[in-house]
């Protein structure tokens, strides 16, 4: 086959460091946009990108030629420097140092989307923790809560 083809989707999940309620309502879509510009960049196009106000979703098509843990460290970096431009009390902001990613199939991209479009709603009742738990143990990654949080 002369041609490499694939289609790779990934949902990436990371808080605030600490889970700080940085991401006001008014920011986020701001935020979103900015990194699916980043997203774009990098060849890894962004599917939907929401969250609420201590932490993201992505889904994203992962680059057939750019790394996933490259993809993460672009979009997390190039954004915490885009947020601290929004105004002095974003001075202290950053992105915690750990990440959840997992893979989608193509048959759940569209639930993956709605689900990520209804954070504010899915976190009335649940902590970003409790959540990234469900996540974690919905895709079987093993884990040590001393090492998931900062």
């Amino acid at each position: 086959m002369p041609q490499s083809l694939a289609r790779i989707l990934v949902h990436l999940i990371y808080s605030t460091k600490n889970r700080q309620r940085f991401i006001s309502p008014g920011l986020l879509p701001k935020l979103a946009a900015f990194q699916a510009g980043i997203y774009k960049d990098l060849g890894s196009p962004a599917i939907e990108i929401g969250g609420t106000t201590d932490h993201v979703h992505s889904l994203f098509v992962l680059s057939k030629t750019t790394e996933l843990c490259d993809v993460i460290e672009e979009v997390k970096k190039g954004s915490s420097r885009w947020m601290k431009t929004q105004g002095p009390e974003y001075q202290d902001f950053f992105w915690q140092s750990g990440y959840g990613a997992f893979s989608v199939s193509q048959s759940h991209e569209d639930k993956v989307r709605r689900y990520i479009l209804n954070q504010e709603e899915h976190h009335r009742e649940l902590s970003f923790q409790d959540e990234f738990r469900v996540i974690l143990r919905k895709h079987k990654v093993e884990f040590d809560e001393r090492y998931v949080w900062d």
